[in-house]
């Protein structure tokens, strides 16, 4: 019997030392999300103030410089040691799915640091002039609400002024290398910086916190923050402004490439692939892609000619682009808030049906916004995430430059990719999401979050929209938008077509305006491979939905699916055909 109770005891023992050991492989996986995440914030403060990680917001990268992407490479080599300490078949399902997105960045990370992307710092359509002017206004994500707000992004404000000093000594080095932005581009970019560099300080951007100053603070408190912001205004940034848009006009302009795509570079092709494969998040070829786009076209076209002979329109489809560009009953607005209304309608139109296809909604409040002023000329629409704690609603920004020119025709569609249920649902539920650890609450994988969007824009009918044909005209021509980044984003970057090649091509297959088409094309010459992960997306999440409606039979329930692909964030869409699959799989 001793002998027997001693065989029990030590089974006991090992079973207990088992689950402690895998309670403690848990708990070093918990800890290594954890740091992950904050090591990603101190990498990129302003991607952190944007998440609502205020603990960064004095903070700045400098990601041009060699010292940034040596800690780059740091931190790649950190977690990519640290996965290989974890045993992967210990974790849950979720936690497999953080193991393989840690280990898709750091991998895809490792590529990128391999070519001189540094050299290239600034492009008229994202970076971080344009980021920390979006703050500087005072309404996004950067906190003005107490003294220590102020005095945080005041010193934000003086790393900033050295960075622009970062940015010319890089853009230099390229030059001297050959690896410089497209004139075109160059010429966007130069009233960024001379329009910053106001005659009158109150006039200045970075001076719009202090009128928003709250009616809290002391006299004096006002007074010392004035002081201090018009110093730093006067002193540091509108010198530096001057002296960028300086250099890019007399220096930076003259050296500037006359190829549009970046193929044109001796490290193009593997610069590109690695492009391709972080927007795309699978391991198609440009060629592949290409292809695709090509295919793409000529379905929608043919979808687009029943909505012409719909109309009773008689001329040829390329007419009928020109008669929805320019048909006056299309641009009714003499006034912006009239625009802000309409798309507040479409909303309304909405609400009601939005239930029947989704039991999962955010708690995320939204708004819909005008395009500030510094930005609006170069800027697209678009979604500006809100946060989890509620401190900030989500926000579909508008841009309206030319009001009276403004074209209604696609706002159902883009409403549906920007709002609701697009982009606003997807990363507010992202955010709330209290299972996910935070580096997943947080990340994004542009094939899934801009697929999900794409995909969403084909929901409008069953939520009440498309009932004119030119708005269903809208999506289809926002659907082609999408299918002509694929071929126009390899053209440029691959094939050698240059930036008038790219806009005739659109020009043929869509019926935006040129204005527009040309701020499309040099946004695709700024950000290579950025627009192939719309269409990819779509396609990859249009594919599952059809495959489980076939397998499911009359088991699948549309809730259920937008439930499925939601739940769980953004992840490669390799990742994402895994989930659903073992969905329907379950469901048998």
């Amino acid at each position: 019997m001793k002998k027997l109770a001693s065989f029990f005891i030590a089974i006991i023992l090992s079973v207990l030392l088992a689950n402690c050991k895998s309670k403690e492989k848990k708990q070093d996986f918990t800890a290594l999300t954890k740091s992950y995440f904050d090591d990603k914030n101190a990498l990129n403060p302003l991607g952190a103030t944007q998440n609502g990680q205020y603990e960064y917001n004095d903070q700045l990268q400098f990601e041009m410089t060699d010292g940034y992407r040596k800690d780059q490479a740091n931190f790649y080599d950190k977690y990519g040691a640290a996965l290989a300490t974890i045993d992967e078949k210990k974790l849950s399902e979720e936690e497999k799915n953080s193991y393989e997105i840690i280990k898709w960045e750091v991998g895809v990370g490792k590529e990128l640091l391999k070519q001189p992307t540094n050299l290239m710092p600034i492009n008229q359509f994202e970076g971080t002039h344009l980021t920390i002017g979006q703050f500087a206004g005072g309404t996004s994500a950067q906190p003005f609400k107490t003294e220590k707000d102020y005095t945080d992004f005041l010193k934000r404000m003086d790393k900033y002024s050295v960075w622009i000093d970062s940015a010319m000594v890089y853009m230099k080095k390229g030059m001297a290398k050959g690896v410089v932005l497209p004139k075109a581009l160059t010429e966007k970019v130069i009233p960024q910086f001379a329009g910053m560099a106001t005659p009158k300080i109150e006039d200045n951007l970075f001076y719009s916190a202090i009128k928003l100053m709250p009616a809290s603070f002391s006299d004096e408190t006002k007074k010392d923050l004035t002081a201090k912001y018009m110093a730093t205004i006067n002193e540091k940034l509108v010198p530096q402004y001057k002296k960028m848009a300086d250099f890019l006009k007399n220096q930076y302009l003259p050296a500037s490439r006359t190829t549009s795509g970046i193929g044109s570079f001796p490290f193009g092709a593997a610069l590109y692939a690695t492009y391709v494969k972080q927007w795309t998040t699978t391991e198609m070829t440009p060629d592949e892609i290409h292809n695709l786009g090509l295919k793409e076209v000529a379905r929608l076209n043919a979808e687009m000619e029943k909505v012409k002979t719909q109309v009773g329109f008689k001329g040829t489809l390329a007419a009928f682009f020109d008669e929805v560009r320019n048909k006056p009953s299309l641009k009714p607005f003499k006034k912006p808030e009239e625009v802000i209304a309409n798309f507040e309608k479409i909303y309304a139109r909405i609400k009601p049906n939005v239930d029947k296809l989704f039991s999962l909604q955010p708690k995320t409040k939204f708004e819909i916004r005008r395009t500030e002023a510094f930005r609006e000329k170069t800027a697209s629409a678009e979604y500006m995430a809100g946060t989890a704690d509620g401190s900030r609603p989500g926000i579909f920004y508008v841009p309206l430059p030319d009001v009276a020119n403004y074209n209604l025709y696609g706002d159902e569609d883009l409403f549906l990719h920007e709002a609701i249920p697009g982009h606003h649902f997807q990363i507010s539920l992202q955010q709330e999401n209290t299972t996910l650890p935070d580096f997943r609450k947080f990340n994004w994988f542009g094939a899934y979050g801009e697929g999900w969007a794409l995909y969403t824009e084909s929901l409008g009918k069953e939520l009440g929209m498309y009932q004119d044909p030119y708005q269903y005209f809208g999506m289809l021509g926002n659907e082609m938008h999408r299918a002509i980044r694929l071929v126009v984003d390899t053209g440029i970057h691959s094939k050698n077509w240059t930036r008038e090649q790219a806009i005739q091509y659109s020009l043929d297959n869509e019926a935006e305006s040129e204005a527009s088409i040309i701020a499309e094309i040099e946004r695709y010459m700024a950000i290579p491979g950025q627009a192939l992960s719309y269409k990819i997306g779509q396609l990859k999440i249009m594919e599952l939905r059809k495959k489980a409606e076939t397998k499911m039979g009359a088991k699948f329930d549309i809730k259920k699916f937008h439930e499925k692909v939601l739940e769980s964030g953004v992840m490669p869409l390799d990742l994402l055909d895994k989930k659903i699959n073992n969905w329907i799989n379950e469901s048998k």
